[in-house]
């Protein structure tokens, strides 16, 4: 009995491992490391309790030497692949107002009032990411999900 309900749990692990890996969102999505390499679902790495990904073997042995210099665009990368879902302001860390939003680098966020969505708003796009996506704002706003 304990061996069936085994063989069953494994299955059931592998399967859910290969939807995963064959159904991540990466259209469009670079690596983080490099930039322009498109990102490949077979080159990942375990990151806040998702994946990011690469577009090569080497990029994930960089990313994991320091992970913390990274922080910015895997965070980024894990809204860009759906893993997470935006549940308070990464400013405030207040509820959002759904009206209150705007596009950053390609993901919707949302904010609690017009101060926090106009600095955003008035920032330069390569700012904006760093004050949405940084770990700080980041882990405020948004909920890795699977």
């Amino acid at each position: 009995m304990k061996t069936r309900l085994l063989l069953a749990v494994s299955v059931v692990v592998a399967l859910a491992a290969t939807a995963w890996a064959a159904d991540p969102k990466l259209e469009g999505v670079k690596c983080i490391m490099n930039g322009k390499a498109p990102a490949k679902a077979e080159k990942s790495a375990e990151y806040k309790g998702g994946k990011v990904f690469f577009c090569c073997d080497n990029c994930p042995k960089g990313f994991a030497a320091d992970p913390a210099k990274h922080a910015t665009k895997a965070n980024l990368q894990l809204a860009l692949t759906g893993q997470t879902k935006q549940e308070k302001c990464p400013f405030s860390g207040q509820p959002v107002d759904a009206s209150k939003s705007t596009k950053v680098s390609g993901v919707d966020v949302a904010f609690c009032c017009d101060g926090c969505k106009g600095k955003v708003e008035k920032s330069k796009p390569e700012d904006a990411v760093e004050l949405v996506f940084a770990d700080k704002a980041f882990d405020k706003g948004f909920k890795v999900t699977k």
